[in-house]
């Protein structure tokens, strides 16, 4: 046994295995575990993953050609130790987050150091980003023939019986949550039969991507111990509302927040203005990495309060962009951003969402004015005149837009561009005409 002392603290809690994960273009969580009695071997050199494994779509395990990448190839997952957290679903095995390495320097297709490399961007120009990514999702349970699955309950928004009828579930994903040091700030049952919110304290751009991924497993394996399924899919009721995944962002310098400026437009600082313009100026590209599936267009329309619009507002849910009020301060403290669900891999949508802000932030981009009303409802010609554009209205749109904004392209590199489209491109021509039904029994046990 190693004298190591992640070791001797890992097995001193009784931990037989350590997760090593890592997810992929296709927002696939994975990982490869070692065994306690093995970690001197690969605490430092940590398991070895094919290359392919950035070139696997959501339909199956077979590695899309167009990637570049096939069976010759090995890169190395490496532990972040930093990120290390006992599963308190499944004490018996920690989770760390890996890092893709190539020859001991960062592989070129690894999502996570892209995130990295924005953030160091986002450091040179004496910012820092914070963020938190405000889950949706829902709660389901197998129908009485055993086949399909529906909600776990019958229930309204903010729905106290809701509450009550899933207290122990909420409860027990809760305290795992604050185990694992993520604190959190507020629950609802949202608006579908069966759909929850609980959103996490703001934290470090990397952070906030970690956290996103032991998000998404801590709900679905304590909700697997509840007899329940949940799901972050968009979309999977025809007839009942979609889940987001809204992304909360602000800026700082020195240890300060920069967003507020009482004096400026919105109460927003110049910077805040720019960086928020930049977002919106990017916003039909960025799509293709922040709602990259099929299903994600399904819940992103006029009047769905998911943001399909390019524009702006101040407490105006339409907006792809919302400034939310603060009571306790003069100004706002953060801003939404909205056309985000969970199918997106957190360090390629949060590190986009960075790269397009920044270029906003150097190029002086002006934001314009807020819109105060719901965009769906103005004329076409009053949209025109304001500037308020329909945003893509399916995957191809948004892959094509990725495919000419050299910004965004230049920011991703071009070895992780190229593997990101392909895999893209692939699910888009198998599931662009899929039935949702169809598109929902793939994509389930997905996401």
């Amino acid at each position: 046994m190693s004298d190591h002392p992640i070791s001797q603290s890992l097995e001193a809690a009784g931990v037989k295995f350590i997760r090593v994960l890592w997810c992929d273009n296709a927002n696939i969580i994975r990982g490869k575990a070692i065994h306690i009695g093995a970690l001197s071997h690969h605490c430092e050199q940590g398991v070895g993953i094919s290359a392919a494994q950035q070139a696997i779509p959501v339909m199956y395990d077979t590695p899309v050609a167009e990637t570049g990448l096939g069976p010759v190839g090995e890169v190395r997952l490496i532990p972040d130790w930093s990120t290390l957290n006992v599963l308190p679903y499944a004490p018996s095995h920690a989770r760390v987050m890996g890092d893709m390495v190539n020859d001991g320097i960062p592989w070129s297709f690894c999502p996570r150091n892209f995130l990295k490399r924005m953030v160091a961007d986002a450091s040179s120009l004496g910012l820092e980003v914070m963020a938190a990514f405000e889950n949706e999702f829902y709660l389901l349970r197998p129908t009485s023939d055993g086949i399909g699955v529906e909600p776990a309950d019958n229930t309204v928004f903010a729905s106290t019986l809701a509450m009550d009828s899933n207290l122990k579930v909420i409860d027990e994903i809760a305290l795992a949550l604050v185990a694992q040091a993520m604190p959190v700030e507020q629950y609802y049952p949202e608006s579908g039969p069966g759909q929850h919110e609980i959103s996490i304290r703001y934290t470090q751009a990397m952070s906030a991507a970690d956290q996103q991924i032991a998000f998404r497993e801590t709900v679905r394996a304590i909700a697997m111990r509840h007899g329940l399924k949940a799901c972050f899919l968009p979309k999977i009721f025809a007839d009942k509302a979609g889940s987001g995944c809204h992304l909360h962002l602000s800026l700082w310098q020195d240890g300060k927040n920069i967003v507020p400026d009482g004096s400026k437009v919105g109460g927003l600082s110049q910077i805040a203005q720019a960086f928020i313009a930049g977002i919106l100026n990017h916003l039909p590209a960025l799509m293709a990495l922040t709602t990259p599936c099929t299903n994600s267009y399904r819940r992103i329309r006029p009047h769905f309060w998911s943001g399909a619009f390019r524009c702006w507002g101040i407490d105006n849910r339409e907006a792809a962009v919302r400034v939310p009020t603060d009571p306790a301060v003069k100004s706002p403290t953060n801003f939404e951003f909205k056309t985000v669900d969970a199918s997106a891999n957190p360090y390629l949508a949060l590190g986009a969402v960075i790269a397009a802000g920044l270029d906003g932030v150097k190029g002086g981009i002006d934001l314009g004015d807020p819109v105060a009303v719901d965009p769906g409802y103005l004329s076409e010609s009053e949209r025109n005149l304001r500037g308020i554009d329909l945003l893509p209205t399916n995957l191809g749109d948004a892959i094509d837009r990725l495919t000419r904004d050299d910004i965004l392209l230049t920011a991703l590199g071009s070895d992780l561009a190229n593997a990101y489209l392909a895999v893209r491109k692939a699910e888009w021509e198998a599931m662009k005409n899929m039935e949702l039904e169809d598109e929902v029994k793939l994509l389930l046990e997905r996401y």
